[in-house]
């Protein structure tokens, strides 16, 4: 890691603004049904408070638009964070202004402070100047600790640090980049990834970025039946991209030309209709009837993948393998899954990059059995094309 981290700096009497994640899901009570996130980023919130530093949060929550909106206020947070952090968290109720300034000033050591959600204003998402200097203002030191918001430049992630001399990347921040770097630049080998996900084009940058780096990538998810179709087959109602087609067959003739392995599905699951207690089937893939659906990967296909990972050293997976939200159709998804917990208790590196799939592998009670589960889905999606995140790209070179 080339940047400086949480550990270079000296935290002692520092007022540090930290950019955590918080945008945790709450229910209608206002009640946080998954913590997750929170507790993601303890281990740098305890790091300053015991070194003696002020630790002033400030994350987003939801999508306000510029608009204050009491339902995603982050006070549940203050609070829910107060509990695991057994020490009393205060809260702000804006995160720029007099009043936030003058609550920054009052801190002693070893206090945490969160401020109101930065996206209650415009200029976080616009990645305003002013905003920024008023957001750094009162502030000594900033951490990074939010790898869910690195690849957006906005004004906590990006301009912020033009106010500071020293910008550091928090323990999450370098866990993330810890296990997706390693993987891309130095994976033990075989290293095979997995993709999954309803389109080609949410995935057509990760699929040209991985092949010539893995020794196998496997194709699942929605996006396989405009591969099929590429080929000339019937696929049904399945999902379609029209205008894909012919990047589909650009990507089967690189990867014929290549030296990764791209295995397609050889069965999948149909369903007459597409939604919960639909009558499904299994058949080949050169068998989708044409009244039917796609919504799942086939039992052969299962066990066609499962022999490519057995041997895996380094597995990286991104996107289920089918409509994992209807349990009829969450039978590929959940068997790749468990397979992969298998794996990684032989000694395999498994990472799940965030997103759908991170909340496929939590749904089964399996993300402490595997290497390393991602919280932040577009960001790790970014990071698998090959793309300079900004929220990373920003911080002090060491």
């Amino acid at each position: 890691m080339a940047k400086l981290t949480i550990d270079d700096l000296d935290l002692k009497g520092k007022h540090v603004l930290m950019r955590v994640d918080f945008n945790v899901p709450l229910d209608e009570h206002q009640h946080i049904t998954d913590d997750l996130r929170i507790r993601a980023a303890l281990p740098s919130i305890r790091k300053v408070i015991t070194e003696g530093g002020r630790a002033i949060l400030c994350s987003h929550l939801g999508r306000p638009k510029g608009e204050r909106k009491t339902s995603l206020s982050l006070k549940p947070v203050a609070e829910h964070l107060s509990q695991l952090l057994g020490k009393e968290v205060l809260f702000a109720n804006d995160c720029i202004g007099p009043e936030v300034e003058a609550l920054k000033a009052s801190l002693k050591d070893g206090d945490v402070l969160l401020l109101e959600n930065l996206r209650f204003h415009k200029g976080e998402t616009a990645n305003d100047p002013e905003f920024a200097r008023e957001l750094a203002k009162g502030c000594d030191v900033y951490v990074n600790d939010a790898f869910g918001t690195a690849h957006r430049a906005h004004a906590s992630t990006e301009g912020v640090t033009h106010y500071f001399d020293q910008c550091a990347a928090g323990y999450l921040m370098l866990k993330e980049l810890k296990y997706l770097g390693e993987a891309l630049e130095n994976p033990r080998r075989p290293f095979v990834a997995i993709l999954g996900g309803a389109k080609i084009s949410g995935k057509i940058d990760v699929i040209q970025n991985l092949l010539g780096k893995t020794d196998a990538l496997l194709i699942g998810g929605g996006m396989i039946f405009t591969f099929f179709k590429a080929h000339g087959w019937e696929i049904g109602k399945s999902l379609l991209e029209a205008d894909r087609l012919e990047m589909a067959k650009e990507i089967l003739k690189a990867a014929r030309e290549s030296r990764t392995e791209l295995l397609l599905p050889v069965d999948v699951v149909v369903a007459d209709k597409f939604e919960a207690g639909a009558n499904t089937r299994v058949v080949g893939v050169h068998e989708i009837p044409a009244d039917e659906i796609g919504v799942d990967i086939g039992p052969k296909t299962i066990s066609q993948f499962e022999g490519k990972l057995a041997d895996a050293q380094t597995v990286v997976w991104n996107g289920p393998m089918g409509v994992f939200e209807i349990p009829e159709f969450a039978r590929g998804t959940e068997a790749i899954a468990r397979y992969l917990a298998e794996i990684t208790r032989k000694g395999a590196t498994t990472i799940v990059g965030g997103g759908d799939s991170a909340a496929a592998v939590k749904q089964l009670g399996l993300e402490d059995q595997l290497s390393h589960v991602s919280t932040g889905g577009g960001a790790s999606l970014e990071f698998l094309e090959g793309k300079t995140l900004p929220g990373v790209a920003a911080l002090t070179d060491k």
